[in-house]
Formats: structure tokens, sequence, C-alpha cells
């Protein structure tokens, strides 16, 4: 696993993430409005070339094996 970069809960992604991955962080952040996100940060890690993106409260962005966009919310059951 490499680290990426941090950055705050609004604010620009990485350029080098895919359009579709950062439709999917706007995506998770617009179901944060109303909440005081002020303090939290996005997690960019890469695992096997692949980004992995990770809010402070646990949701977390990747792709799957397809290239496809996979969302998990931090109170998810599934493992």
């Amino acid at each position: 696993m490499q680290l990426g970069t941090r950055w705050s809960v609004g604010a620009q992604p990485p350029a080098r993430l895919s359009p579709e991955m950062c439709a999917a962080i706007r995506a998770v952040e617009g179901d944060l409005l109303g909440f005081d996100t002020t303090q939290w940060r996005w997690t960019l890690t890469w695992l096997e070339g692949r980004p992995i993106v990770e809010l402070d409260d646990g949701t977390r962005i990747r792709l799957s094996g397809d290239g496809t966009v996979v969302t998990e919310s931090a109170d998810s059951t599934e493992n």
C-alpha cells in the first residue's frame, strides 16, 4: 500500500483520480450537508495501483476488480 495524500471535505480531490472516483466523492459529500465536517479529511492510498479514498468517519471509496467504483459507508454491515 502506498500513501497518497489528504485533503479536506469540500476541497478539490487530487487530479490523478478518475472522474468516476471524483463523482463518488462528491456524492458522499452531498450526503453530509448539514453536518459539521470542517475537521474531516479524505485520505488517498493506493493498493496494487488502484486508488482507495477513506473519509475520517470510515466511509471508503475504491475501484473493484472490474473498474467500477464501490462506496462502502461507515455504518455498512458488509465486510
